[in-house]
């Protein structure tokens, strides 16, 4: 399983809009192949940061099935407006610890 993160900055007074449309993109992503769940965050200290978590089957199923897909157009349409500056994603994978 890879984790995608994703700090997401919205613009100031833009974020009710920014969660109505996330939850409308949704959709687009839980539909691609490889794709587990997602979840959404907001910041505690500061109402415009959002973090976002993605779980994939494989890092291809996000860079690949998603980022070249119809849906990610979509995604990008209704999400990317709202963000300044754009986000950078990091994938990650779990290191497991014997205790």
């Amino acid at each position: 399983m890879i984790l995608e993160s994703a700090m997401l900055q919205v613009t100031q007074g833009d974020t009710d809009s920014f969660e109505q449309d996330f939850k409308v993109a949704s959709a687009y992503i839980a539909s691609i192949p490889g794709y587990i769940d997602h979840e959404l965050h907001k910041c505690l200290e500061n109402e415009t940061d959002y973090l976002l978590l993605v779980r994939w089957e494989t890092l291809e199923a996000h860079t690949k099935g998603f980022r070249q897909s119809d849906a990610y157009l979509e995604w990008k349409r209704l999400l990317h407006h709202y963000y300044n500056p754009l986000p950078k994603m990091k994938h990650f994978t779990r290191i497991k610890i014997d205790a």
